[in-house]
């Protein structure tokens, strides 16, 4: 009788054991996956994207061009995104709307329209975290279902045309699709979802150029994938390699967002903004951050975020005279916003204020 209890007891322990390793393996996958996905989030990231070439240092950057003479691209999908980066979400919309009308099984206007939907939602949730301004976690609200919605009408439409044709440009499309989605699903923390989508948006954007080395615009997702992965923690990079998640390479990222924000024709813009922001947050390059950056301002001087975050890097550079005009600029170029960027105009008037407050409280 005393064996057989003994026996009982051995395989209790071993049960609890093997439960506990079960329990830890799962606790561990969930710490990577929200790490991943934070890291990813910022995988815009964008609506659009980039290309490659090699790191320039601390070279200054060279400044934003024009839209190519022979684009690939319709013109009105440039003209949409010059209102849109000009501050006139509404505008940009409006066109994207008449170029889904006119071409409604064709995701280009679909995915313009949910571009100025986002910098709307993105430009709703900024606040200052740490000394730096960015987006932190938000809840879900009612608004987002239908940016999602835009999101899988992008994805879902590629799909429908790569089942009868499978081109580059329609893997670009539903790449960036996913990225759409990985937007929102990161600053509502949704982890686990957020790095599903973006896998799957680094495959179609791989086989995209994969069948077109060309295609300068599916490379900014890749670029901004391999930023972030590579960020990741010694450990953190074997459990990502345990779960059969893709490798980053940070220096390649850079690189190919360079290359993306000089020739991307879509993405140029979102390809500076978020290369500026990353080595500003995660490598502390402050002052390469702003050449990257002030070229923004440059050629959108209606647009107040721009000047908000050059304002910001030199704070952090304790260029407290130019960051203090900066950020007077933001207000200035917030009060003559259209009355349709209601959320956004009184989100940036506060962190005005509040960077403006930050300097004088020195």
């Amino acid at each position: 009788m005393l064996w057989r209890l003994a026996v009982l007891g051995d395989r209790r322990n071993v049960a609890i054991e093997v439960e506990c390793c079960v329990m830890l393996k799962r606790s561990i996958r969930r710490v990577l996956v929200a790490r991943i996905a934070m890291l990813i989030t910022a995988l815009w990231l964008f609506a659009s994207s980039a290309c490659f070439a090699q790191s320039s240092g601390g070279a200054t950057a060279p400044s934003i061009p024009t839209a190519a003479t022979h684009s690939a691209f319709p013109p009105e999908a440039h003209e949409s995104l010059d209102a849109l980066y000009r501050g006139d979400a509404e505008a940009a919309i409006a066109i994207a709307r008449r170029m889904e009308t006119a071409r409604s099984e064709y995701p280009l206007g679909f995915l313009l329209e949910a571009e100025a939907q986002w910098w709307r939602i993105y430009c709703g949730a900024l606040e200052f975290k740490w000394n730096q301004i960015d987006v932190g976690h938000r809840e879900s609200l009612p608004g987002d279902n239908a940016y999602l919605a835009l999101a899988d009408k992008v994805t879902e439409l590629a799909d429908s045309q790569l089942r009868v044709k499978e081109t580059a440009e329609m893997h670009l499309y539903a790449g960036m699709g996913y990225v759409l989605r990985v937007r929102m699903l990161g600053i509502r923390k949704e982890n686990r979802a957020t790095a599903k989508a973006a896998v799957k948006a680094r495959t179609h954007l791989m086989r995209a150029l994969e069948m077109d080395p060309s295609l300068t615009d599916a490379k900014t997702g890749v670029g901004l994938y391999n930023y972030y992965v590579d960020t990741l923690s010694g450990i953190a990079r074997i459990l990502r390699a345990f779960m059969g998640l893709p490798a980053g390479d940070k220096k390649l990222g850079v690189a190919q967002l360079e290359d993306a924000m000089v020739h991307g024709e879509l993405t140029g813009v979102d390809a500076r903004f978020y290369l500026a922001k990353n080595l500003r947050s995660y490598d502390q390059e402050y002052e390469r951050a702003l050449k990257i950056m002030e070229p923004l301002a440059e050629r959108y001087p209606q647009n107040p975020i721009f000047p908000l975050f050059i304002g910001n890097l030199n704070a952090l550079l304790a260029r407290n005279e130019r960051a203090t005009a900066n950020y007077h600029a933001a207000e200035n170029l917030t009060a003559a916003l259209p009355a349709s960027e209601g959320a956004c105009k009184g989100r940036l008037e506060l962190l005005a204020k509040e960077g403006l407050g930050i300097i004088k409280a020195r």
